[in-house]
């Protein structure tokens, strides 16, 4: 090694100047960057009224398509049916002046009858309990419901919501998307019960399948 070559070593070596080529990487164990961990929702700001809405609309639909449920009103069915035929029968006979035919079919059709109601009270209650499971006071889902059975739970829930002292009450009706027609039969039919309890009532601005009955 001549002169200069050993003091130029010297000063690399003073200069601390890496000795890796240029453009290799490092043979050592590298840490893993560390994940970014999603955002938290801010406070407040989760569940929001739309998501809960969504949430119980899907509730609703799979309340409406439970086993349980729909077996019950096919059954109901099948007593209304069967209610209606011997009705129907009765009144052939008595006009043929058969008259102990036409009252053995009339007693089987309110058999039929008292069957059918049955089989829907209990039907009603089944759907009105899991629809309403998480509902706060003053608010009532209907859905899954026929027109007798809506005016009834309304009726009582009103009566409970005076006893209460609430200012008003929300009765969420639907839009009647899933009724045959596609036309709401419960909303109108919740409007003129109103109107005989000289209750106000308007539809929610936010939600046209909701009711806002005032009790104030």
């Amino acid at each position: 090694m001549g002169l200069l070559d050993f003091l130029f070593s010297i000063v690399k070596a003073f200069c601390g100047e890496s000795s890796q080529p240029e453009g290799e990487k490092p043979t050592g164990v590298q840490r893993p960057p560390r994940p970014q961990e999603p955002p938290s929702p801010l406070p407040g700001a989760w569940p929001t009224p739309q998501h809960d809405r969504l949430r119980y609309q899907d509730q609703n639909q799979a309340n409406q398509q439970n086993e349980h449920y729909t077996s019950l009103r096919a059954k109901a069915n099948q007593e209304g049916d069967a209610m209606a035929k011997c009705f129907q029968q009765s009144h052939e006979a008595y006009s043929r002046r058969e008259g102990a035919l036409a009252k053995e079919l009339s007693e089987k059709g309110k058999k039929h009858e008292r069957t059918m109601e049955a089989l829907n009270a209990e039907a009603s209650a089944w759907i009105f309990r899991e629809n309403n499971s998480e509902r706060k006071p003053g608010e009532l889902d209907l859905h899954g419901l026929y027109v007798k059975e809506a005016i009834l739970y309304s009726d009582k829930a009103i009566k409970e919501a005076r006893q209460r002292g609430d200012p008003q009450i929300r009765l969420i009706v639907g839009k009647g998307l899933h009724s045959d027609g596609h036309v709401a039969k419960i909303k109108p039919a919740l409007e003129d019960l109103m109107k005989q309890l000289n209750l106000a009532v308007e539809v929610d601005p936010q939600n046209a399948g909701v009711l806002i009955v005032q009790l104030a």
